[in-house]
């Protein structure tokens, strides 16, 4: 199997590492890299629980080979907390209920930060379709749609449920 070497930005941080040609980005970032805020679900695309972003569009590192991602800049949930605290959509998540077993949580945290780094006032409907890839067993959807309306400002977005 062939070896290269793959260089590329982590959460703000320029990286190189030895990688093999058939080595998905889940591999690399979680078990070699230690950046266990990436969830191994399905490992065949269908889950989301490992969404990251790269060059600002969301991925699924099961599915994506590690050398795609060469000169790219990969975002995972860790980079999200700014020094002042929790980003507003994890905060959202937190006001909302939206993460239970959490799980999916990051991988929904990434999918939605996809989202409003492009659409920063989604519609619900927008929010339906972005997070749609990634599968809840805990929340049935709705808090987790109102909290990405929330940390938007948008419109949709309901009051807390614990206010």
């Amino acid at each position: 199997m062939s070896h290269f070497m793959l260089d590329f930005r982590l959460n703000g941080t320029d990286r190189t590492e030895l990688i093999t040609g058939g080595e998905t980005l889940l591999a690399l970032l979680r078990y070699r890299l230690d950046t266990t805020s990436i969830k191994q679900g399905c490992r065949q695309g269908t889950c989301g629980a490992c969404t990251v972003i790269v060059d600002g569009e969301p991925r699924l590192a099961c599915i994506t080979l590690a050398a795609t991602c060469e000169g790219g800049a990969i975002e995972t949930a860790d980079a999200l907390p700014g020094s002042d605290g929790l980003h507003p959509l994890q905060q959202a998540f937190m006001d909302h209920f939206a993460a239970q077993c959490g799980f999916c949580t990051t991988g929904m945290l990434m999918a939605a930060k996809a989202l409003l780094d492009t659409n920063p006032n989604p519609s619900r409907e927008d929010v339906v379709d972005a997070i749609g890839g990634n599968v809840c067993r805990c929340t049935g959807y709705e808090p987790i749609i109102e909290a990405v309306l929330a940390a938007s400002g948008g419109t949709g977005a309901r009051a807390s449920r614990r206010a």
